[in-house]
């Protein structure tokens, strides 16, 4: 996970409940990101203390984006083959506003160069205490937690880290009246 310098001490962000709650997940924090640490982080082992452990193919969980023709490069192609063992995969999140995230996108043309993940049939946003323009507009914890029920075609696993963010959104709704 790729947080944003400014979602660190945000209150109600859900990356670092996101990050507690998976045993194998990582967080840095970083507007622009030097390209030989983001390189290493990317091709780092399957398992840090397995030297010679099979390399994880990484996959950007983002978006489409069309208005950014121009601006970013084009997205490899995700070989569909890839998602068939999703152990194989690393997946990179962008942790930050809709506004932030593309620029931490624009800003590392590294992570332009990853192929994208985008979630189908994207729930709608249940988090009344975050900023959202469209429905399908979730936050780092809701969409990571889609992505990883759709790369392993199953949500059962990922429902009580969901009714946790349900009881932390209640809480920080409670801090607002």
């Amino acid at each position: 996970m790729l947080q944003h310098p400014l979602e660190v001490d945000n209150a109600k962000g859900s990356a670092r409940l996101l990050c507690l709650s998976l045993t194998h997940s990582k967080m840095v924090t970083g507007e622009v990101f030097d390209v030989s640490e983001l390189q290493a982080l990317l091709s780092a082992p399957r398992h840090s203390n397995r030297p010679g452990d099979p390399l994880k193919t990484p996959v950007l969980l983002y978006p489409p984006t069309p208005h950014d023709t121009g601006l970013l490069r084009a997205a490899p192609t995700l070989d569909r083959n890839v998602l068939e063992v999703p152990g194989q995969l690393r997946l990179i999140v962008l942790d930050g506003t809709w506004r932030k995230s593309r620029k931490m996108l624009y800003l590392n043309p590294l992570l332009q160069g990853l192929p994208r993940l985008s979630l189908r049939d994207t729930p709608a946003a249940y988090h009344p205490i975050r900023k959202a323009h469209r429905p399908d507009q979730l936050s780092t914890l809701e969409a990571t937690c889609a992505a990883l029920a759709q790369l392993e075609n199953n949500g059962a696993p990922f429902k009580p880290l969901l009714t946790a963010f349900d009881g932390f959104v209640a809480q920080q709704l409670g801090y607002r009246r």
